[in-house]
């Protein structure tokens, strides 16, 4: 049993490693995304918000953190259903509170599985454990 659950998170990495490579010449990487963590149920990234990453007023855009949001919660469904392909179906965002910058979290948790639709929440903190964005999402099998 021990070397079934060793060969499963060996296939989990390798996967998550061939994800990773394949995703900075996307809009993840534009952004700057990092994984901390991520398996089939929960996931961490992290983003070292810059100059590019603010608005006008001098925050962090909520655009780039609905995207953090949409980047942690689709890497979980990635490695959940490594088979299958999916496109984010819905996704509710709370803006709690700003950033000016550095080192942001998300992490994402799978919640919920049918056989089609996956969902899954985040949440977005800076690099003082502030909570700035809460999220949920569903993510369809196509």
């Amino acid at each position: 049993m021990d070397e079934d659950w060793f060969v499963q998170e060996a296939d989990q990495a390798g996967h998550l490693t061939r994800l990773a490579e394949r995703a900075q010449a996307t809009f993840w990487g534009v952004l700057g995304c990092e994984v901390v963590q991520a398996n089939a149920s929960k996931a961490t990234i992290c983003l070292d918000a810059s100059d590019r990453h603010m608005n006008l007023l001098g925050i962090v855009h909520g655009g780039v953190l609905m995207s953090l949001l949409d980047n942690a919660m689709g890497l979980v469904v990635m490695l959940a259903a490594p088979e299958e392909r999916s496109v984010t179906a819905n996704l509710n965002t709370q803006f709690l509170s700003s950033s000016k910058g550095g080192v942001i979290l998300c992490e994402a948790e799978l919640i919920h599985r049918t056989a089609r639709t996956l969902t899954l929440q985040a949440q977005v903190r800076d690099d003082t454990g502030k909570l700035l964005v809460l999220g949920s999402g569903a993510y369809r099998i196509i």
